[in-house]
């Protein structure tokens, strides 16, 4: 080996390196070189290590998704069904999942999928309902990076290009997988066309295709799209469900939280999982380190106690508005929103209505202590009609909070205010009950208008018939009626049914005093000659003989109504201060024409015309009463 002057090694040809032959690496220079070549630039720095990145925060909705159908809450019907499906080998091409948000219908979808994909442990298993998880294609699937597993979002991709997209990919059989799995979110946000395109391909898609559609609106997904699938309705999540999943999850993250707070986070998640999970990550985080408490949580949901409620109601249910306003007060301090609040008192009306349908519910161990105890008591002093009273009130009201720009706290204090001002108000149904009992509705006859010795006994054509009691001894003479009209209207207000039937299913056909000749029609009852002999009867005091006969008979009497009142429009229209009006004011029409002169039935009564009746639709060829210089008659 060659050496320097010094008897240094020198670095063989080709040795760019010092520190690769063992020498050390001679100092940078410090300035130009000797035949003034320019200051060769400076080594970079040796790299600095760095710490490995921690990785980011998953929320508890992403770390706690289901992987299996055993991890799936509350939607026992659709695991067992599925569970049996791949059991027997009879696993369809086409599903449709439905239910509220949350409840699982993607996350049951990609366990499908991974069902249809696991390929086991070994690498030799075939479609299976308990995925192993640990197999290429499970963690594909896992990771959302699966080739053959495909996500569409329908409100992105809901036109028919998209569609024809998706046909021509399942000309391709599956690249990894054993099956292609098209999972199309949000269903019905496809356009008419875009369902019309893909009837005929998800009624008979290429094998190794499946299909998974999901949807919060399934109404609006077209029945043939329906009929081609098997449709699974996932259920709301029940509260103490929620309550107990939400428990486990607190154990497994270590995290000390109040059963009271976790019920109250499983009543706002209303049976949706994910949402419960998103409101349990807040209040986690708005407790720190420290236990998550009811109170902690009511703040962060703008809850009032549920004591409170309770309270509130008493007040209302007792008439009591100052104390129902002192309370509304607190809760606003606590920061409780007016409308929670009115959501809760229909809550609380809801239940209290169920303890008086369902008296056993009060033993209901899921309720808390407080709403069994207090409700139940405060139930057992109210009736139905009273809460149903509160409940259209309370529904009103909160459409009232609801509405854009409305102040709540206002709106909601005239709420309570209103429920507190009729709390001690009977209702309809006890208010008629009252006034029967103290007789004053009933059939008794009444004293005729003008003190005379006469009594109402009969209504004929709308009109009471007047009949005049005799001097001695006193017997009051009873009306006996002469038209059809006046025959009908005996039954009204006493036989409705009967009433019903004599105006729209009989022909009158004679009349004559103690004698009826009427043809009914084949819809009338067959009985309905004997029941109109005994009203006829008892309304008369006299024998009546009522015949079917198999002649034509006159139009029944509510054909004869609608005549009359066509009559009347036609006449109304003709005339021409009707039609200068109309000429004058476009778009208006005549809507109806109401005749003082008609009964109840719109036909005449057959009495004389007054003066009075006379001008109260004049004839088109009639002449005003009074000159242009006159002055008109006060009554006029």
């Amino acid at each position: 080996m060659a050496s320097d002057m010094f008897g240094s090694p020198l670095p063989a040809p080709g040795d760019d390196k010092p520190e690769e032959a063992g020498l050390p690496e001679p100092p940078a220079p410090e300035g130009p070189g000797l035949f003034g070549d320019p200051t060769p630039p400076a080594p970079p720095p040796a790299p600095v290590a760095r710490p490995a990145e921690q990785p980011g925060y998953r929320v508890l909705a992403r770390k706690y998704r289901p992987t299996n159908f055993d991890d799936l809450i509350g939607q026992d019907v659709l695991v067992r069904t599925l569970r049996h499906a791949f059991a027997q080998g009879r696993v369809h091409h086409a599903f449709l999942l439905t239910g509220v948000r949350g409840v699982g219908k993607t996350t049951t979808a990609r366990i499908i999928a991974r069902a249809l994909n696991c390929i086991g442990v070994d690498g030799k298993g075939g479609p299976t309902a308990d995925p192993c998880g640990v197999c290429p294609e499970c963690k594909a699937i896992l990771a959302d990076r699966h080739p053959d597993v495909v996500e569409l979002d329908a409100a992105s991709n809901n036109s028919v290009d998209d569609v024809r997209e998706l046909r021509e990919a399942l000309r391709f059989r599956a690249s990894q997988g054993r099956q292609k799995v098209f999972i199309l979110d949000e269903c019905h946000m496809l356009s008419g066309a875009a369902f019309n395109a893909f009837l005929k391909t998800l009624e008979e898609p290429p094998s190794g295709v499946t299909f998974i559609l999901a949807t919060t609106e399934l109404r609006k997904v077209p029945i043939t799209i329906r009929s081609r699938c098997q449709t699974f309705a996932l259920r709301r999540v029940p509260q103490d469900s929620l309550a107990q999943h939400f428990a486990r999850i607190c154990e497994k993250e270590a995290v000390t939280a109040e059963a009271d707070a976790l019920a109250m986070i499983a009543r706002a998640a209303d049976g949706s999982v994910r949402d419960g999970l998103s409101l349990l990550d807040q209040a986690i985080g708005q407790s720190g380190a420290a236990e998550v408490r009811a109170e902690a949580v009511r703040d962060m949901l703008g809850l009032a106690d549920r004591a409170m409620i309770i309270d509130l109601m008493e007040a209302l249910m007792g008439g009591d508005i100052a104390a129902a306003l002192g309370i509304m007060d607190r809760a606003h301090e606590l920061g409780a929103d007016p409308l929670v609040i009115l959501q809760d008192l229909a809550e609380l009306c809801h239940l209290l209505t169920r303890f008086r349908a369902a008296p056993a519910l009060r033993k209901d161990g899921s309720l808390p202590e407080a709403e069994r105890v207090r409700g139940a008591a405060l139930a057992q002093r109210l009736s139905v009609p009273v809460l149903g009273r509160t409940w259209q009130m309370l529904l009103k009201g909160i459409g009232e909070l609801q509405l854009e720009g409305a102040d709540r706290r206002a709106a909601a204090e005239m709420v309570l205010i209103r429920i507190a001002h009729v709390a001690d108000m009977p209702t309809p149904g006890d208010l008629v009950k009252r006034l029967t009992e103290a007789g004053e509705i009933g059939s008794a006859p009444r004293p005729t208008p003008g003190g005379g010795g006469g009594s109402l006994r009969a209504v004929a054509g709308g009109a009471p018939v007047r009949a005049e009691a005799a001097p001695s001894p006193p017997v009051t003479a009873l009306a006996q009626p002469s038209t059809w009209q006046e025959i009908v209207a005996l039954a009204s207000g006493i036989k409705p049914l009967l009433h019903a039937q004599l105006r729209h299913s009989v022909h009158p056909v004679r009349i004559a005093p103690g004698r009826l000749e009427i043809n009914p029609e084949p819809d009338a009852p067959r009985d309905l000659a004997a029941q109109l002999t005994a009203l006829l009867s008892e309304a008369t005091g006299q024998r009546w003989t009522v015949i079917i006969s198999q002649e034509a008979g006159a139009p029944t009497l509510a054909a004869q109504g609608k005549e009359a009142e066509a009559d009347r429009l036609a006449t109304a229209r003709a005339h021409p201060l009707v039609q200068a009006i109309l000429a004058a004011f476009p778009g208006a029409t005549i809507e109806a024409v109401h005749d003082g002169a008609a009964d109840a039935y719109g036909l005449s009564r057959n009495a004389a015309l007054t003066d009075d009746d006379a001008r109260d639709f004049a004839p088109p060829d009639a002449e005003p009463a009074y000159g242009d210089d006159e002055t008109p008659p006060d009554d006029f």
